[in-house]
């Protein structure tokens, strides 16, 4: 079973920039779509962006589209999440997950696989 360990998040000021990290327990992630979601509390889990590891397609949520990006470092097993101009909304546990597909999931009922989260605290 594959095993994701969220790292990076923090307190930032509104404006500031954070790098999360996802580490995958396994090497054989090239048939596996990552997503990274956020919730803040009392919503939802919203998806934020997904790639397929093989890195030919990303999407993100319509939000963070020009300050978040996504990407994989398949030598290390990792997906980042580079957040810029962060904004107070931003405030959320942000979560990685990954299914086995060769499909781009936007929908957090389609990852099997979660990691358990990483506080991100953006202050205004």
């Amino acid at each position: 079973q594959v095993q994701l360990v969220e790292s990076g998040g923090g307190l930032v000021q509104a404006g500031g920039s954070l790098r999360l990290s996802c580490a995958a327990s396994t090497r054989t992630l090239i048939d596996y779509a990552m997503g990274w979601f956020r919730q803040a509390p009392g919503l939802e889990r919203e998806f934020v962006a997904a790639i397929r590891w093989s890195g030919d397609s990303t999407n993100y949520v319509d939000s963070v589209k020009g300050r978040f990006t996504i990407s994989g470092d398949n030598a290390k097993n990792t997906v980042y999440l580079q957040m810029n101009s962060l904004k107070f909304e931003d405030t959320a546990v942000y979560f990685c997950a990954a299914k086995r597909t060769y499909k781009l999931p936007m929908s957090a009922g389609e990852y099997d696989i979660w990691g358990r989260g990483t506080q991100v605290t953006v202050s205004s």
